[in-house]
């Protein structure tokens, strides 16, 4: 195919100015990529908090163990309610005495009351949520207090809304500079072979077959800067994972074929624009 032939011509005669693209772009990318990993990691950290996100209801003094028991397979039965756990007095002693071990010979079995430890779904742990679950629970005649954190959990959900429209807004903000910065690169690569392109017009060349190698190049050139970002952010995760000894998460498969695949559409459209752009001056 005579356009392919023509592009890895291109590279060839241009090696140091096809390397100067697909870095620029891979480094655009890589920018992109590493605060996609940022706000990722972000996400992740704040939904392990989330998680940790329970109503306890306390019961009131010599309340049946069947009717507890019986009243738990209710709750757990309601739409947002994940699991539901029995904390015996026993049990409510012993895990005060391992979370406080300083002050466990303080505790007394008939100090701590039974319990309804409730785990709400993912998607369902919104302060609105919350309360309208821990509203339920307080209709029970058995249930002397409820307890969910009710500032800790509003201060988490607002947090967690801050970071995702934060995330969104620089995220395109980034990938807007990076595709100034590519499409840049492109046509300075363009205007170096602006002479070709005048005497393939004057020899009778269709604009869309000056066009096709162009495209094909800047195809290529994004998918190999897009695969180069993705080496980089990769390990640019590892190192500072090792350094600084916690664990990351990066991003899955799909994602990185998303973002490989943006490196090359990103390259087809700078090439795009930018040829035409000159075909119109010629």
């Amino acid at each position: 195919m005579p356009a392919v032939r023509d592009t890895f011509f291109a590279f060839r005669r241009a090696p140091l100015l096809s390397a100067l693209s697909i870095t620029t772009i891979a480094f655009s990318l890589f920018a992109v990529g590493l605060f996609g990993l940022v706000v990722l990691n972000i996400r992740e950290a704040l939904q392990k908090v989330e998680e940790r996100v329970e109503i306890r209801a306390f019961v009131a003094e010599k309340t049946p163990v069947e009717q507890i028991a019986l009243a738990a397979d209710d709750v757990s039965k309601y739409p947002e309610v994940l699991s539901v756990d029995l904390v015996t007095q026993e049990e409510a002693l012993e895990r005060a005495r391992k979370e406080l071990g300083e002050f466990r010979d303080v505790f007394e079995a008939e100090f701590l009351p039974p319990s309804l430890d409730v785990h709400l779904k993912p998607g369902f742990r919104d302060p609105t949520t919350v309360h309208r679950v821990a509203d339920k629970l307080k209709a029970l005649t058995f249930i002397d207090d409820v307890r969910f954190g009710e500032d800790w959990i509003t201060q988490l959900y607002r947090l967690r809304n801050i970071a995702g429209v934060a995330g969104v807004a620089l995220g395109l903000a980034f990938a807007a500079v990076a595709v100034i910065i590519i499409g840049a690169t492109i046509r300075m690569a363009v205007l170096a072979r602006s002479r070709e392109i005048s005497i393939m017009r004057l020899v009778g060349a269709t604009d869309a077959y000056v066009r096709r190698p162009f495209l094909i190049e800047g195809f290529i050139k994004g998918v190999l800067g897009g695969a180069l970002a993705l080496c980089l952010t990769w390990l640019a995760i590892r190192l500072v994972s090792g350094y600084l000894s916690f664990q990351t998460v990066f991003f899955d498969q799909s994602i990185g074929l998303i973002g490989i695949a943006g490196g090359a559409l990103i390259g087809l459209l700078g090439s795009a624009f930018s040829v035409g752009r000159h075909l119109r001056r010629v």
